[in-house]
């Protein structure tokens, strides 16, 4: 694991054993949490709205119908866009106090992971 994959926000956004859809689902919950929340700014929450807007806005940069791979990437990506960077401006006690509600964050940052295991003590000596 690399050190960006460690940190307490990447673990917030991308939770473990969960596949891209529930991944999907739990980041709208969050952003949808985020939207209610006293403590994010009022300029920030118009980027979900928008990017949310311009997914279902009828008339897109690149039309489908020219490029309809690209032009289905284009929304998603926008839509990715908006929600990853609204995440970034948003107060980061509010995100992990969201995360941890819903399930996303297992501990705080200061708490170490447990891990259960047994102790093997291994000599140089030989039965």
């Amino acid at each position: 694991m690399t050190s960006s994959q460690n940190s307490p926000q990447n673990k917030a956004l991308t939770p473990a054993n969960a596949g891209m859809l529930k991944s999907l689902v739990l980041q709208a919950k969050l952003v949808w949490r985020l939207m209610g929340d006293s403590r994010v700014n009022i300029f920030a929450k118009f980027l979900p709205i928008l990017s949310v807007g311009y997914f279902f806005w009828p008339m897109d940069a690149i039309p489908g119908i020219t490029l309809p791979v690209i032009g289905a990437l284009d929304d998603a990506a926008i839509l990715w866009l908006g929600f990853y960077l609204f995440l970034e401006l948003c107060p980061p006690e509010a995100v992990q106090e969201h995360s941890q509600a819903l399930g996303l964050v297992a501990a705080e940052e200061g708490e170490e992971e447990v891990v259960d295991a047994e102790v093997t003590e291994i000599t140089d000596e030989t039965p």
